[in-house]
């Protein structure tokens, strides 16, 4: 019975790791559906010559042209005269690759003249005045915008090889001292310039842009010590990984992460002497950086990883997505990024608008550069704008207006009216309308003026207002709030009591707009663009609202646009709110949940996710199933559903679904019929917030129709979110269950026990609750635990433990499927190698095979070969530690490994050739062929007075021995092939250099790869592993640091910092070979001898 529980377990554990893998590893190789416009162009290089005494000459610099036309090189760069503008490329990029992001500006070439030439883009009112949420401490308002550009961009980048920067912190380095010795050569470029000194006024600074681990490797110059004092004032990063490394696998990429880092949080600090006197402004006090993401559907680099929190702060950078960047809107992939016109076009007047137009360079005021991009970028919708937390503050403070209190004078205060250059004209306004219902509809552009009564339309509860549209605010549409009914805005304006809201209706993108096949024909609704948000505090102290409609224009020669729409609601939030708990996302794993809307619902309809759609998407699906048409000529009971969803269409917009997420920022679907909703979130983690493990979904759909709703969770989607967001913290965990196994094999050697196999380990280490708890669920108690007696943030405890204990099962899993296929390899070859064994002994009789024989042992008995066999583990050790030190971590513990295959082999081939003569009777035969073989050097590592060499027990007893002997070795190879993999990447990155210039690993990588080859070596053998420290009557013995290993590498796991398990393993290898030598110096014995045979 127990035997098949631990089967059970070991099932259990493989089965979870298949199910999330495999449809994990399908849905990120699945292609990525993305809306981005292919941007065009015809690229020249002009390459830049580089000393010969530049330590980095292998790399090159290019100046970017636009044209197809050929030029004189050197004439054009003795005219340049733009603001110089620096591409870096990103892991294994090209400097060709900038050729894409020259389109981003439209400096040079026909795109360029189109921006340069036809101005600044034109923005409505709502683009021009966008309402911030807290933590904005610029006035917006004072930012103003070039209405003409005054210089063009020069675009410059850098060859660097196509080198794989993410793999390998010294090419890193190597990167940003190329970076800067590129910025020193631009700046010197223009001093020859004639153009320049015409035009007067060298450029004193370079704009930094950075792909991928580009836009690191430009934080990275701007903190090295030989670049120029104010050389780089701008940066502007896409799909840069600023917390750490997107696989933190090698030990000096985190090292050379956590450097940079220290380095620019320190660069934002006042300086000051020891005593605490003021000497200097921060060194980084005149340096802008902002990190634009490209979402969810970028596989390589999390958002959590693109923020800049904790590294600089909001007064001198932010972090935005694709998703929630005006005009943009959109989630790409992480090369896309590069080429996607939508935000190509937007970041080509963001650059040009940061030009003074008075100087021609960029402007020096650090909160001008940083209010342009924040006005040019963000999409104007605040954080809580949505939050359903804001609502429910709000019914808190819910009370009925008291006359005798002042009103609220922070809208009056806050919130500017539409701009003078807007066409608008009261005079067009036809009679008014005066709403009876809480629902207000537009369906045309007709002139009107609207009233709604506050007080009256604002009872039960309903003291919330949204209204949604596709008429451009200001000019299509505008809102005011009356403290009084006046006649005219215009009469009211000086003395406050009406206060035109129109600026606080933001933009949302919107679907295509339906076409009007004939002049005066019906066509669909058409899909809201703008949204418009008034809670209780706003229309505290007024008495009426109004929204006014401008009057169609007039076109002629062609029909008139297709159908405007607008509908507004007062409402009650918690009618419209739904909480999915996380058992109900978890069963829609299966079973999709149901929600029906009935007509007059709530406009606004709060969908609450008590587990984060960046775990957990959903698949969203809404379909209309009443319009109020059941009297119309195509009845529903008669048309069915294709006719009615068809008239619907003409009555109802499309759902739109906004989602907001604390990292990430906006989400925005609209024409949401069936749709996949997914948060670029990190939740669950040692890092996250206690609000990280939820997401609101606001649902704007129509009132005047009913829906039927479907909501599941897609399996392929979350497991590949699973696999994107936890890899690091798995990779760390593996380690954590080897060295979990290599603890139960040490402890059961210290108790005269027979070794268990790695299977075995692994799966006694899943009994619970004893053994599960004390390795899988105290590590994280210990977590919890740290964050409260520290200043971190306090993750939220139940997703934290529950993903993190999920990671550890799925480490199980993998650690148990690749010992089963390492072990079968080890069984196959073994058999095979019995089996050719018995042949060659068959054919020994044969003449040339005794004149082969009398070849092979001559060969063996030579001098060098006898040396080798004899000092095996010393040249071994000699081998690792040059190659680790000299050319590249990875193969010196290669060799590391490929020393434990020969071990591996011979052990399972003595048990296995054992227990074949054991099992046919011919024991005689048996034992005198183990006494002669040369596998026999470890039998005495046994007790020989308990049985003679020509007794059954004593074959039975060396073969057990020798499958012990396997169970070390295996567990030895198993760790040391998860720290090969570990530099696999490094080694990539090495390989593709071959032939360009190589230099010496870094000190850091080669220190612990020493210590992780003593390991393997100084615990080839089990009676090598035993050593001892006796700390007054405990004793620390080998078994316990496996254990502190294994916690200490959890602990790095949950941290996202699986390189730090190198530091366990160099630990315990530096401490193994401590105690060698001391036992050498001592004259102690070089091994331990078992007590007892292992079969009573």
């Amino acid at each position: 019975m127990k035997a098949l529980r631990a089967k059970f377990r070991v099932a259990t554990v493989v089965i979870v790791s298949i199910w999330i893998g495999l449809p994990g590893v399908y849905h990120l190789l699945k292609p990525v559906e993305n809306g981005c416009v292919m941007t065009y162009m015809y690229p020249t290089y002009i390459p830049l010559p580089t000393p010969k005494n530049v330590s980095t000459n292998k790399y090159g610099l290019f100046l970017y042209h636009e044209g197809w036309r050929k030029i004189d090189y050197n004439d054009h760069l003795k005219n340049i005269n733009g603001v110089p503008v620096l591409f870096i490329p990103g892991n294994g990029g090209s400097y060709k690759q900038a050729s894409l992001l020259f389109q981003l500006v439209r400096s040079l070439g026909a795109e360029s003249d189109r921006a340069y030439r036809g101005g600044p883009l034109e923005w409505d009112s709502n683009h021009a005045y966008p309402i911030f949420g807290e933590g904005i401490d610029i006035d917006l308002t004072n930012i103003l915008l070039p209405s003409q550009y005054t210089s063009m961009l020069d675009w410059y980048a850098v060859d660097l090889e196509g080198e794989h920067s993410a793999m390998d912190g010294r090419i890193l380095q190597e990167h940003a001292e190329y970076v800067v010795y590129a910025i020193h050569t631009i700046l010197d470029l223009y001093k020859e310039s004639h153009a320049v000194h015409a035009k007067g006024g060298l450029p004193k600074s370079v704009i930094l842009v950075g792909h991928s681990m580009g836009g690191f490797v430009a934080r990275a110059a701007v903190v090295h010590p030989h670049l120029r004092k104010f050389a780089v004032e701008t940066i502007l990063t896409l799909s840069t990984p600023h917390q750490s490394p997107p696989v933190a696998l090698q030990p000096s990429l985190g090292h050379y992460y956590a450097q940079v880092n220290e380095e620019w949080r320190k660069g934002y600090e006042v300086q000051t002497s020891r005593t605490g006197h003021y000497l200097s402004d921060p060194l980084l006090s005149h340096v802008v950086i902002i990190s634009v993401s490209g979402g969810y559907n970028d596989y390589q680099v999390r958002s959590k990883l693109e923020s800049l929190d904790g590294i600089v702060p909001h007064t001198h950078g932010f972090f935005i997505s694709s998703t929630g960047m005006r005009n943009v809107w959109l989630s790409m992939e992480h090369q896309v990024i590069l080429w996607c016109n939508q935000l190509v076009v937007q970041m080509s007047h963001t650059l040009l608008s940061l030009i003074d137009t008075k100087t021609g360079q960029p402007l020096n005021d650090v909160q001008q550069r940083l209010g342009i991009f924040k006005k040019m970028l963000d999409s104007g919708i605040p954080k809580n704008f949505f939050a359903s937390t804001q609502l429910q503050q709000a019914h808190k403070s819910d009370h009925i207006p008291d006359k005798k209190k002042k009103v609220n004078p922070g809208l009056s205060s806050g919130v500017s009216g539409c701009p003078s250059s807007s066409q608008w004209s009261e005079d067009g306004l036809e009679r008014d309308l005066y709403i009876q219902t809480s629902t207000i509809t537009v369906l045309a552009m007709d002139g009107r003026r609207r009233w709604l009564d506050i007080q009256k339309l604002g009872e039960d509860g309903k003291n919330h207002f949204v209204f949604v549209t596709n008429l451009s605010p200001c000019s299509g549409v505008r809102l005011h709030l009356w403290r009084e009914k006046e006649t005219s805005a215009s009469e009211v304006s000086m003395n406050k009591r009406v206060v035109e809201v129109t600026a606080k209706m933001v933009h949302v993108p919107s679907g295509p707009a339906p076409r009007q096949i004939e002049p005066g024909s019906q066509t669909e609704q058409a899909p809201p663009s703008a949204i418009f948000w008034l809670g209780p505090q706003d229309m505290h102290g007024f008495r009426f609202l109004t929204v006014s409609v401008a009057p169609r224009p007039t076109v002629s020669g062609r029909p008139p646009p297709a159908a405007s729409m607008g509908v507004g609601q007062f409402f009650n939030p918690k009618d419209g709110e739904k909480i999915f708990s996380s058992y109900q996302l978890i069963s829609s794993l299966y079973t999709e949940q149901d929600m029906t809307l009935k007509e007059d619902h709530p406009l606004a309809v709060s969908l609450t996710f008590s587990a984060s759609l960046g775990l957990l998407p959903v698949s969203l699906s809404i379909k209309t199933t009443g319009c109020g048409i059941k009297k119309s000529e195509f009845p529903i009971e008669e048309s069915g559903d294709e006719e009615t969803s068809r008239l619907c269409k003409r009555r109802c917009f499309p759902p739109v679904a906004l989602a907001w997420d604390a990292i990430s920022g906006l989400h925005v679907f609209p024409n949401l019929y069936s749709e996949t909703i997914v948060v670029d979130s990190s939740p669950s983690l040692w890092s996250s917030s206690q609000n990280s493990d939820k997401t609101n979904v606001l649902l704007l759909i129509d009132p005047h129709c009913s829906y039927t709703s479907t909501i599941g969770v897609s399996v392929t989607a979350s497991a590949g979110r699973f696999l994107l967001l936890y890899f690091s913290q798995i990779s760390g965990l593996c380690f954590a269950v080897a060295f979990f196994a290599l603890m139960r094999q040490a402890y059961a050697w210290e108790l005269d026990q027979p070794i268990p196999s790695l299977l075995s380990a692994v799966e006694s280490n899943l009994r619970i609750p004893r053994a599960f708890f004390f390795l899988a669920i105290l590590p994280i108690c210990f977590a919890v635990l740290l964050s409260c007696l520290s200043s971190k943030v306090l993750p939220p405890i139940i997703s934290f433990t529950v993903v993190a204990i999920l990671c550890y099962v799925f480490a199980n899993g993998a650690i148990v499927l690749l010992i089963l296929l390492s072990q079968m390899l080890f069984y196959v070859a073994g058999i095979l190698h019995v089996a050719v064994k018995k042949w060659w002994q068959v054919c020994e009789r044969n003449f040339s095979f005794h004149f082969l024989q009398r070849i092979s042992s001559s060969f063996a008995s030579t001098r060098v070969i006898r040396i080798l066999m004899a000092n095996a583990l010393l040249i071994t050790s000699l081998l690792a530690i040059t190659l680790v030190c000299l050319v590249h971590p990875a193969l010196g513990l290669f060799v590391l490994l490929l020393s434990h295959v020969p071990g591996c082999h011979s052990a399972l081939s003595s048990h296995v050739q054992t227990k074949e003569f054991y099992e046919s009777g011919s024991e005689g035969e048996g034992t005198e062929m183990l006494h002669n073989s040369s596998y026999d050097n470890n039998s005495k590592l046994f007790p020989t007075n308990e049985t003679r060499r020509d007794s059954p027990k004593y074959t039975k007893s060396y073969g057990d021995a020798q499958l012990e002997i396997f169970h070390h070795r295996h567990g030895l190879l198993v760790l040391h092939l998860l720290a090969v993999l570990m530099f696999v990447p490094s080694l990539v990155a090495w390989l593709q250099r071959i032939g360009i210039g190589q230099n010496l690993p870094w000190f850091w990588d080669s220190i612990l790869s020493i210590g992780v080859v003593l390991h393997g070596l100084c615990n080839s053998k089990p009676e090598f592993s035993f050593y001892l420290f006796p700390i007054g009557s405990w004793e620390i013995r080998l078994s316990f640091a496996y254990l502190v290993a294994g916690y200490f590498s959890y602990f790095s796991a949950l941290a996202l910092a699986p390189y730090r398990v190198f530091y366990a393993m160099a630990g315990i290898g530096v401490v193994s070979f401590a105690f060698r030598v001391i036992q050498r110096k001592n004259g102690e014995a070089y091994h331990r001898n078992r007590k007892h045979s292992h079969r009573h």
